[in-house]
């Protein structure tokens, strides 16, 4: 698929969802602040992606994934793993350049040339044992180093959680690896990007099989908690495995209640505050 086919494409799709998938906005105030924090108004279409996904990965993913554990031995599997996240080491040098992160783009740029080398294509994590630790820099994450929001929650179909933002990201990240470029024919890189994408994912499951089944068994609505637990590793991700720092607002005020804005950007005049420290 060529660079502009992708791009109207994307576009569509989005234009499409923000048109007709939004949920209705609820007027009481807890509602509203609810609505707002779970920050998906497109919630009556992704929950229908979702339930395909469900179906996809009941269907098809999942025996896959349970019949590669099965043939594929557990050293072999990490083989593969390797293999997979070597070939995007590229692109994660490009994004760490692109935010600024030069230790860590350094760090990538010897993990390529080790495992490319002395780890036999990537098949050995060499890098790894060796102090040099996998970093994790894709174009969605840069976008937000850029100060692009991330737009509402959205499931996209096979790919599952993710949100505009990372969706663009995703989709620029595949134009950032040279390994396209070295390929000849276009038609040959995208069987590249096929077979990349499917082997990671196909991996990806298996690690995942027991710890969703878990997930699934337990939680009253799976969708939430699945949208949950992406919220939580993609905020990891993001701030490179440092959590956030919570934001006073949410922490104190009383969400049902209206914000006074004032003009120096302070604190509604009734806002709690902070409970002191005694002195020692």
């Amino acid at each position: 698929m060529r660079r502009g086919t992708l791009l109207r494409l994307g576009l569509t799709v989005t234009a499409l969802l923000a048109l007709c998938a939004c949920a209705t906005v609820p007027r009481d105030p807890v509602a509203l602040a609810a609505f707002k924090a779970t920050n998906d108004p497109w919630e009556p279409l992704n929950r229908k992606t979702f339930a395909f996904n469900q179906g996809v990965d009941r269907a098809i993913l999942k025996p896959i994934a349970k019949a590669y554990i099965h043939v594929v031995p557990a050293r072999g599997r990490d083989g593969i793993r390797n293999f997979v996240k070597n070939l995007g080491e590229p692109a994660v040098l490009a994004n760490t350049l692109l935010q600024g992160q030069f230790k860590r783009a350094g760090t990538t740029a010897g993990r390529f040339v080790l495992n490319s080398t002395i780890g036999i294509g990537g098949i050995m994590d060499f890098a790894g044992r060796h102090g040099l630790q996998r970093q994790v820099g894709d174009f969605g994450q840069t976008l937000y180093v850029w100060g692009v929001h991330e737009g509402p929650y959205l499931v996209l179909p096979i790919f599952g959680p993710s949100s505009p933002r990372d969706a663009i990201g995703n989709a620029a990240d595949v134009f950032l690896n040279p390994f396209v470029y070295v390929v000849p024919h276009y038609k040959y890189r995208t069987v590249f990007t096929i077979i990349e994408t499917v082997l990671g994912g196909i991996d990806e499951r298996a690690r995942n099989i027991d710890v969703l089944d878990e997930i699934q068994h337990e939680a009253v609505d799976f969708y939430a908690a699945m949208r949950s637990l992406y919220r939580q590793n993609r905020a990891a991700e993001l701030h490179h495995g440092v959590a956030p720092p919570p934001k006073e607002d949410d922490l104190y005020n009383d969400p049902g209640s209206d914000p006074v804005v004032e003009p120096d950007g302070g604190k509604p005049p009734g806002a709690a505050k902070p409970p002191s420290s005694p002195d020692p």
